[in-house]
């Protein structure tokens, strides 16, 4: 009896290739070294793997880059136009060294001064939305579009106004924007309407810093008021509030609603998240925007329960260890809106699903 050879498996864990599990890994290297401003290697390091991401992504869609029309042609503009805001990214020289705006990108995301870490993880998002999309993408009717050059010219245009005011945020845009033109001229309209979800979503890549305060300040303060209300029923009852710091009756300690506390970072995160699966897994709009509008309450909800915990612990076993328990367990605050985001979508998707017809009776 003859015995078939198996066709031999791909080598994947998890469904990773090893190349892209040692991506990942430089990636969090990067990530786990850009704390450390006073380091070099981050930096080129993160350069390093959002080049190496591309090859990456060409691996996984080899069948479906094939097919699409203009390739040089776009590759060799978008080239030119990566070039252009390296070397004439940002009008200021003696701050960074350099006059390239991604590197200006990376010192914002990686400033403790700022809550922009997510904009180092947005990129490699974009890129694996892309390819889940990829059939749908390769399958639109594609041509060259020249009617794109004017989100080019739009692009150049905020670059210049970012270059000229030393406003480096309109660069970032003017950047994305002409990508996404260039895209346009080669691929044509349907493309762009194709690919607009998931490239929107690197608008969160765009360094907010100071123009957060408007709205992160009143969150604070709000997860002050309501973690202040709750010590009142047992919790701490002579918490005393004052902005957005709480105090005890005797003010020998105190715990502070910061920035990074109730700030942009779990926001922009939840907004993210939400966006994504309400895009993914939802059809009706009204349930996408419900879903989306509840990332800041559900932001809110997750600083509330872990200043909580900090105080139930500080009044249990002291100043130190609450500060401890502020201080390591921060994925507390993910943790409850991830878990909230993942009920409520799941509740919205089970609305979606109609019961089975039941059959007709048999007749006797």
């Amino acid at each position: 009896m003859a015995v078939e050879n198996e066709k031999a498996k791909p080598f994947q864990i998890q469904g990773l290739w090893p190349h892209e599990i040692l991506l990942l890994g430089l990636l969090f290297a990067a990530l786990y070294g850009s704390q450390y401003q006073a380091l070099r290697w981050p930096r080129h390091l993160y350069g390093v793997v959002v080049l190496l991401a591309f090859p990456v992504l060409w691996f996984r869609c080899r069948e479906e880059w094939r097919r699409l029309p203009n390739r040089g042609f776009l590759l060799g503009l978008a080239a030119v136009w990566a070039a252009l805001f390296a070397w004439l990214g940002i009008s200021y020289f003696q701050f960074l060294g350099t006059r390239s705006l991604y590197v200006w990108m990376f010192s914002a995301y990686s400033s403790p001064l700022q809550d922009e870490q997510h904009g180092m993880l947005i990129p490699f998002v974009v890129l694996v939305l892309v390819w889940w999309k990829r059939r749908e993408l390769v399958a639109q009717p594609l041509a060259l579009w020249w009617p794109g050059l004017g989100l080019v010219a739009a692009g150049l245009f905020l670059h210049l106004a970012g270059f000229v005011t030393e406003q480096p945020r309109a660069s970032v845009m003017g950047f994305f924007l002409g990508l996404y033109g260039l895209m346009g001229v080669a691929w044509g309209p349907r493309w762009l309407r194709a690919v607009f979800f998931p490239y929107f979503l690197l608008a969160f890549c765009v360094p907010v810093g100071e123009l957060a305060i408007p709205l992160t300040l009143p969150l604070r303060i709000l997860v002050a008021t309501i973690v202040a209300w709750i010590s009142h029923f047992g919790l701490a009852p002579d918490i005393i509030r004052e902005g957005t710091q709480l105090f005890d009756a005797q003010h020998t300690y105190r715990y502070e609603v910061a920035p990074a506390c109730s700030g942009i970072r779990s926001v922009v995160a939840m907004l993210a998240l939400t966006i994504i699966y309400g895009h993914l897994c939802l059809k009706p709009v009204w349930k996408r925007l419900l879903l989306v509008a509840s990332a800041i309450p559900l932001a809110v909800l997750g600083n509330v329960v872990r200043l909580c915990l900090t105080i139930m612990v500080a009044e249990m076993f002291g100043q130190d260890a609450g500060k401890a328990c502020e201080t390591n367990f921060g994925f507390v605050t993910f943790a409850v809106a991830i878990g909230c985001v993942l009920w409520l979508g799941r509740w919205l998707e089970a609305s979606e699903t109609k019961p089975a017809p039941k059959s007709p009776p048999r007749s006797s």
